[in-house]
């Protein structure tokens, strides 16, 4: 089994200083950087356009992932593979053409992806798995960070990972919200490969690199528990 991947949420950094902050990420281990786009219409929040993330990507050593929580995503989408996201995830709920949308990401030469909010269902991607590189379940209702864990989503990343495996296609899970050394353990044990963490890694006391090596050992040792 892959170990599992740790991907911090730039939300919480001091965007007066995105390129350190990029870098300090990039040092202390992590496999992929995050970055949450609000446009506030479809989340009550407003954060990064393709501009800054293009800023950005040369301060990097990782690979960077763009989540679209924006309504019309579709015209944005090569906005944010040519500013450097190797990995693009929209929302199911925003897009009506979810095939289209994502074949498109892929023709643009990017990972695609979707993300699910807390109340939609898994047989949503169930149509378009071939067109799929990842699957995120939303641990929160997304907008703002330091939200608390939903453990019940904790039941959806058990019927995608059922649905995956029986498919035979390389689709990574991919859990968003709350994510901390306590609550990492539910979500792997469920079938998380990726766990993105946010404020509860910008404000551990031991630094981002204890804090991602804490997140992953966590992880880990919960994938080997017996049920």
């Amino acid at each position: 089994m892959p170990q599992p991947l740790i991907v911090p949420s730039v939300l919480p950094a001091n965007f007066a200083r995105i390129g350190e902050e990029v870098e300090l990420l990039c040092a202390a281990g992590v496999d992929r950087i995050q970055w949450d786009v609000m446009d506030g219409v479809f989340v009550p929040n407003l954060t990064f356009g393709p501009d800054v993330i293009a800023a950005a990507r040369r301060h990097s050593t990782v690979e960077f992932e763009a989540h679209l929580m924006v309504v019309n995503p579709d015209e944005l989408l090569g906005r944010y593979v040519d500013a450097g996201c190797e990995l693009i995830i929209v929302h199911a709920e925003t897009t009506p053409h979810l095939h289209r949308t994502l074949r498109r990401i892929r023709e643009l030469g990017a990972r695609s992806a979707v993300a699910l909010n807390p109340h939609t269902p898994v047989q949503t991607v169930e149509g378009v798995l071939e067109e799929l590189d990842m699957v995120l379940a939303m641990t929160v209702n997304p907008g703002f960070g330091g939200q608390a864990y939903i453990p019940a989503v904790e039941r959806k990343v058990r019927a995608l990972r059922e649905l995956i495996d029986a498919s035979g296609l390389p689709i990574e899970i991919e859990v968003d919200g709350g994510i901390t050394d306590a609550t990492i353990a539910g979500a792997a044990r469920a079938g998380t490969d990726v766990f993105i963490s946010g404020s509860w890694m910008y404000t551990y006391p031991g630094g981002k690199r204890a804090a991602v090596n804490l997140l992953r050992e966590n992880a880990t040792h919960a994938r080997t528990e017996k049920p």
